[in-house]
């Protein structure tokens, strides 16, 4: 527990200061993640050292570096993922002593898992008001893990899945949604009260992030988990000390910061004034 505190202590003030910057800084943070992210996926799955590894990274950089241009219009993000499946699929082609179409798809699975979802995090800081609501992406992933945590210790006795996470509890998991409501809830009441927020549900957004990122964010973990049983590691790295590797530490993130972002756009139809 000292070690994850200590460790906590270290990168917390790291990523907040990123996401403060925004842009160019918060981009940087993104590649860096992913990238270290794919690392971990595919030595789960022993693909570091094949040709189909370093595809993926070299499109997951690309991906970060024109973000902006592929999501400005479908065609372009299209034509991109197109491309990348038919470059694998032609390296499993000319490789296929040592690569097999299996390798393939976890190559492209590592690409949208890692790089793509946790690519949201900086689409949702750079849109309007994206610098109020970036948080709730890890409000209700940590939130919910924190209440999940506290609740299960103190009342939880039915477990949720034993089979991938034997000390989840039925009691943890509500008591985690509850918490990542509250605080966002709460969160979105402050910003409310003290900002603009023109044609906007702030309380609205804040609320459905709230509760269905918390469930997301479970999904999420629960995933992660079901990836390291089947590949039969303990945790992704050891990067983080007291928390494992990159997935290990964002792995609900992965799944709420999507959700934060499209819930966004579907709500917000102004500009900060």
């Amino acid at each position: 527990m000292v070690t994850r505190i200590v460790s906590s202590i270290i990168f917390l003030p790291i990523l907040v200061l990123l996401v403060v910057l925004g842009g160019l800084p918060l981009k940087l943070g993104i590649l860096a993640v992913s990238l270290m992210g794919m690392h971990e996926l595919y030595g789960a799955f022993s693909l570091r050292d094949k040709p189909i590894a370093f595809i993926g990274y070299g499109f997951a950089a690309v991906y970060v570096i024109c973000m902006e241009m592929l999501h400005s219009q479908a065609s372009w993000l299209t034509g991109f993922i197109s491309l990348f499946l038919v470059i694998l699929l032609v390296c499993g082609v000319f490789e296929h002593a040592r690569t097999n179409p299996v390798q393939c798809i976890i190559a492209f699975f590592g690409f949208f898992y890692v790089c793509f979802l946790i690519s949201h995090i900086y689409l949702i800081r750079e849109y309007p008001y994206g610098k109020f609501f970036i948080w709730l992406a890890f409000m209700s992933a940590w939130g919910c893990d924190t209440g999940a945590y506290f609740t299960g210790v103190t009342i939880g006795k039915h477990k949720l899945i034993p089979s991938l996470s034997p000390k989840k509890t039925v009691e943890g998991s509500i008591g985690g949604v509850v918490t990542a409501f509250v605080i966002s809830f709460v969160y979105g009441y402050i910003i409310q009260r003290y900002f603009s927020f023109e044609g906007t549900h702030v309380l609205l957004l804040c609320s459905l992030t709230g509760i269905f990122g918390s469930l997301l964010s479970q999904v999420g973990d629960l995933a992660a988990s079901a990836i390291k049983r089947y590949t039969g590691i303990k945790d992704y790295g050891n990067l983080i000390p007291g928390h494992g590797g990159i997935i290990d530490r964002f792995d609900s993130v992965l799944f709420t910061a999507p959700l934060v972002y499209y819930v966004m756009i579907f709500l917000i139809s102004g500009q900060v004034s």
